[in-house]
């Protein structure tokens, strides 16, 4: 009898929707996740994760870490390297489940959400490469599950652990402090204004603050790098999107027929007064980032948890029009998926968003030129080619040039390709003012030969002695800005120690 309960309980616990949805989930990132090549990005934080700190000027340390601890392991294999945000996303999709029984969801509830939260196109594209928002949602869920907890036991304890779950968030992105500001500012028009009296809810504040006070310190010791990045981020580099439009964005990226679920959730949560800080929270922050410039995926985060919401008012309207509504999303999930993943050839993509009249900009969040492809697929193209480039003009150079040459990367895709690419085939390390690479500094190089692509003409022209153009870029699928003339930049004036501390470039 026992051996038969124990079964039974084992295969109820295996059938649950939180557990089949997170396993359908990573199967999909197993399959899915290994075309084209290693991400911009995901170059950088390997190289970052390979000089270990406790932060660096434009993220906290986990995912850099994780990003290197991988690549150790699987560098040979795309898919295994990308396990990591597929496991991100499959916890992801399960805690969404999960919270919506935490709401007092059934099954249907359960089932509903996590197939949202499994074919939301921005939830797909977190769980294909590394970013610091593959872990947010998450975090955020977790937050939140503390916050639900509280409503429902009055528990004041229960801030203990959303500050640990904020505090967690941090080392991966500071983005979940804007969330925790959000629903800390809405307290006061609820019920749970009587937590701010209440000792537990400062301890919970103190212990996020000493979970993330070692990265503080860094950033402090570094004279507040991530503030002066933020800066430049807003105002220069990401684009600047009016409400509707905003809006638009956050509708393609949750894919159109979710705002059902995820509306109803924010209709729900506005309309009990205990769980308003969820509705309220989403306002907050659609404003704040219409303000500050910010991207359309920033809000990414907050999606499971309205969805959550929403999936438990949709349970009270009839299994025809669940199931109805769950085949709708699905299918439009099909449709999706290939702008989200890296599933179809390079050419049938591009002709795939031509025929549904989806340009690259459309998926662009930032100020440049786009390529045939979005920006996540472009930025997976042309770094081996380039590091084969570099290499075959430094191993041109005679012997006495050599001793002293180096690539000078203009921003930190450049040099990362060529620091891991190029070590096989014989590189130095490289350099660059762009980011933490202008902290790890000039490793030595005097600037008397170096190899650069593209980069400002007037910079080259007065500031080196000599300038040859020795090759050029040419991948067809990489972004406008990777397609650049290589050139040999001779005898820097004065000396590249001296101009270094002026180069330095946070972006």
């Amino acid at each position: 009898m026992i051996r038969t309960d124990l079964v039974v309980q084992t295969r109820a616990a295996f059938l649950r929707p939180s557990v089949v949805l997170g396993l359908a989930t990573l199967a999909v990132h197993v399959v899915g996740n290994g075309g084209y090549g290693f991400f911009r990005d995901e170059l950088y934080f390997i190289v970052c994760g390979q000089h270990p700190d406790w932060g660096y000027v434009d993220q906290p340390p986990v995912v850099p870490l994780i990003a290197a601890g991988f690549y150790a392991l699987f560098a040979h294999s795309l898919t295994l390297f990308r396990l990591a945000p597929g496991l991100a996303m499959a916890a992801t999709v399960a805690a969404t489940a999960e919270f919506a029984r935490a709401l007092g969801g059934g099954r249907p509830a359960q089932w509903l959400a996590g197939l949202c939260a499994l074919c939301a196109p921005v939830l797909l594209a977190l769980g294909v490469f590394y970013t610091t928002d593959m872990l947010q949602p998450l975090f955020w869920l977790m937050a939140s599950w503390c916050l639900v907890k509280r409503i429902r036991t009055g528990d004041e304890r229960w801030w203990l652990g959303f500050g640990a779950a904020v505090g967690a968030g941090l080392w991966s992105k500071y983005l979940i402090a804007f969330y925790a500001a959000a629903l800390i500012a809405s307290l006061p028009a609820t019920p749970l204004r009587r937590s701010l009296a209440s000792p537990w809810f400062y301890a919970g504040a103190l212990l996020a603050v000493a979970m993330i006070a070692p990265n503080i310190a860094w950033q402090y010791r570094h004279d507040w790098p991530f503030l002066e990045l933020s800066q430049v981020l807003s105002h220069e580099k990401n684009r600047a999107l009016s409400p509707p439009a905003f809006l638009a964005q956050q509708v393609f990226a949750m894919g159109p027929l979710t705002v059902l679920v995820w509306g109803a959730g924010l209709w729900g949560f506005a309309a009990r007064a205990p769980y308003r800080p969820f509705a309220i929270a989403w306002v907050l922050l659609v404003a704040c980032f219409i303000a500050e410039h910010g991207k359309a995926n920033y809000m990414a985060a907050i999606y499971p948890v309205l969805l959550a919401g929403g999936a438990v008012f949709w349970e009270q309207r009839g299994v025809r029009a669940r199931l109805v509504l769950g085949a709708a999303i699905a299918a439009e999930a099909v449709a999706f998926a290939p702008m989200a993943m890296p599933i179809l050839p390079e050419e049938t993509i591009i002709a795939y968003m031509a025929a549904l009249h989806v340009g690259p900009a459309l998926t662009s969040a930032e100020n440049h030129i786009n390529g045939r492809m979005p920006q996540h697929f472009g930025d997976m193209h042309g770094w081996p080619e380039l590091a084969e480039k570099v290499a075959a003009i430094y191993w041109r150079l005679p012997p006495r040039d050599r001793q002293h040459a180096v690539f000078y990367g203009r921003n930190y895709g450049d040099a990362a390709a060529v620091d891991l690419f190029g070590r096989a085939l014989g590189l130095p390390p490289a350099i660059s003012p762009h980011n933490n690479y202008y902290l790890w500094g000039p490793h030595g190089a005097d600037g008397s030969v170096m190899i650069t692509l593209g980069g400002d003409p007037e910079f080259r022209d007065k500031a080196f002695r000599s300038v040859e153009l020795a090759g050029r870029t040419d991948n067809p699928y990489a972004q406008p800005s990777e397609i650049q003339p290589i050139y040999v930049l001779r005898g820097m004036k004065p000396p590249l120690a001296q101009r270094w501390p002026k180069l330095k470039r946070y972006h």
